[in-house]
């Protein structure tokens, strides 16, 4: 891999790498190479990636009261019957 030193950035884009590095949960260095593939062509976009969540109130959802019943079970079948390994 080949190291490039860019030279005469201003601190406003300086800036703006930063809170697209923060944003996007990057580096500011993968976020300078992202930029730099996709706008050279050398990134495939992603296809299909939007998220909808207009079926979300049908299923997958618990009530507290719900979580509640099923982590007390969860954690009853955690706990280590000492009786067995003696």
């Amino acid at each position: 891999m080949k190291t490039i030193t860019v030279r005469g950035i201003n601190s406003a884009l300086s800036e703006k790498m930063k809170q697209a590095a923060k944003q996007e949960g990057k580096s500011v260095n993968q976020v300078v190479i992202d930029t730099m593939r996709q706008h050279f062509g050398m990134i495939k976009e992603k296809k299909f990636t939007v998220v909808y969540h207009d079926l979300d109130h049908i299923f997958g959802r618990w009530s507290q009261e719900e979580f509640d019943k099923i982590q007390g079970k969860i954690d009853t079948e955690r706990k280590i019957d000492k009786e067995l390994w003696l």
